[in-house]
């Protein structure tokens, strides 16, 4: 006799799940800390808001354990949106989800959709959507423009917005914040929270999220580290460009800092400038050619995680890298954070301070 497989829906209550997420916590070693615990609150409450953290504070956890609780409905659809500002973070949220749900024997489908995406998956999800989705700006939009988006979206609970404030008066942004409000329209109590490095305009930051309506909760934090910022100035007074400046210039004293046994990121501002300092380096240290590589959105997926995957275990010591490294990917911290030129904003430059030990 054949076996028939039994689907299993999400089903627990609120109290349940809760106690389940300390239980599991306590088996890592970890203890809830006072942001998260105040986040799970506000969620259990039914409050939107923002949640203002350092990099590396535990903002995955503190928004995906507020959440669960609430998906235990018994229901079959898409219940939880993350949305990131860039592909190469979905991958690392998707194994932090999906770890504690598979410890926990959750029955829950977490899957990703971004330009990454095969084709294949993406046909599968237009039909049927699964209970968590980490997605981009650009992927919700194109799903929210099927003339079955109202039925897509009508089981949906929360939205989580990864790394807000780099999305935040940008077009991306913007485009965010019309696509949220279409999916309040269909589901006026849908649960919507940013998670955000700090930001000096926070309340405007959490009301762009959760629309004029309703009273946001902000939740903030710091982490007890101090961050030491060295600055290398060009020799003379030479006047520099208005435009096109790649700061190359500065490469003599940037490789006398630059130090095999200390792991490094070199970020860039852009994808071009990053592809002519790992060029200029190279050729100045072609020793340096198995330790150092570069890093952003338009390479390869497998080279990506050959490089992010190379920065975990040690055997990638430089990484010129772009915005692709100095989110949410998830490896560990590295002795020293170089940013080639001015960064575009403050809280960009503490978001790749944090990277740092």
């Amino acid at each position: 006799m054949a076996k028939v497989k039994v689907e299993r829906f999400p089903d627990w209550t609120e109290a349940e799940m809760q106690k389940r997420i300390i239980t599991w916590m306590k088996g890592r070693g970890w203890k809830p800390l006072p942001h998260q615990l105040a986040m799970w609150d506000a969620v259990a409450q039914g409050e939107s808001g923002l949640l203002q953290m350092p990099t590396g504070a535990g903002k995955t956890y503190a928004a995906f354990f507020g959440v669960l609780p609430k998906l235990g409905a018994n229901l079959n659809g898409l219940l939880m949106l993350y949305i990131t500002p860039l592909r190469a973070l979905t991958r690392d949220l998707e194994k932090s989800i999906r770890l504690p749900c598979e410890e926990m024997d959750l029955p829950l489908i977490i899957e990703t959709r971004t330009g990454d995406t095969k084709a294949s998956v993406r046909a599968k999800q237009k039909k049927r959507l699964p209970h968590i989705l980490l997605t981009t700006p650009e992927s919700l939009a194109l799903l929210l423009s099927y003339p079955e988006a109202r039925d897509m979206f009508s089981t949906l609970k929360a939205v989580v917005v990864d790394e807000w404030h780099e999305l935040m008066g940008s077009k991306r942004g913007t485009l965010l914040e019309l696509n949220l409000a279409r999916l309040r329209s269909f589901n006026p109590t849908l649960q919507s929270w940013a998670l955000s490095a700090t930001i000096h305009n926070s309340m405007e930051a959490a009301q762009a999220i959760n629309g004029l309506s309703t009273q946001p909760r902000i939740i903030s934090g710091e982490r007890n580290r101090k961050i030491s910022i060295r600055t290398l100035l060009p020799d003379g007074e030479d006047n520099l460009p208005w435009a096109g400046h790649l700061g190359l210039r500065m490469l003599p004293k940037v490789l006398k800092e630059m130090n095999p046994k200390e792991s490094s990121l070199l970020f860039t501002n852009t994808r071009s400038q990053a592809e002519r300092w790992y060029e200029a380096i190279l050729l100045s240290k072609p020793e340096w050619q198995d330790i150092i590589a570069i890093h952003h959105g338009s390479i390869e997926l497998k080279e990506r995680e050959r490089v992010e995957h190379g920065v975990k275990t040690g055997t990638i010591r430089f990484v010129v890298c772009t915005a692709s490294l100095d989110l949410g990917v998830d490896f560990p911290e590295v002795d020293k954070v170089y940013q080639i030129g001015s960064p575009k904003q403050i809280a960009r430059l503490m978001q790749r301070a944090g990277r740092s030990a």
